[in-house]
């Protein structure tokens, strides 16, 4: 099982010029394999963001046979505690809990890898989680 991160998903969907050739050789690498390719509720609705209707997204999302899985309270707890770390730090003036925060504690939650390539945060506030990245 591995956590596939939103940015590599946008990648292929947009077409991006500078990664959708990771991202897809990246997939294509986990389909091999028969890794089973998770989401979780904040990848859905970050990667909802550029579709017009919930068809859209389904179907997109269904392209790249990936499961929904829902976050644990364990790793709720995580993504608060890291976002606290993170405001503790003075790292950043949000007042709410990242995205990247529930993504990596779901990954430390389920001790599974992140597709992603962005690093910095799952890094910092994840250290025992696996990256996928370039």
């Amino acid at each position: 099982m591995v956590i596939v991160d939103t940015c590599v998903l946008s990648d292929i969907v947009k077409n991006d010029e500078h990664w959708l050739e990771w991202s897809v050789e990246t997939l294509n690498n986990q389909y091999k394999t028969n890794t089973k390719l998770l989401i979780n509720p904040i990848i859905f609705s970050e990667f909802s963001i550029a579709c017009d209707s919930i068809e859209l997204v389904r179907q997109r999302l269904a392209l790249f046979r990936v499961e929904l899985v829902e976050l644990s309270e364990t790793a709720l707890f995580s993504a608060g505690r890291a976002f606290y770390k993170y405001r503790r730090n003075h790292q950043g003036t949000k007042s709410n809990v990242l995205p990247d925060f529930f993504i990596g504690a779901h990954a430390e939650d389920l001790a599974v890898p992140i597709i992603t390539r962005d690093i910095a945060r799952f890094r910092t506030y994840f250290p025992k989680v696996e990256l996928i990245s370039p």
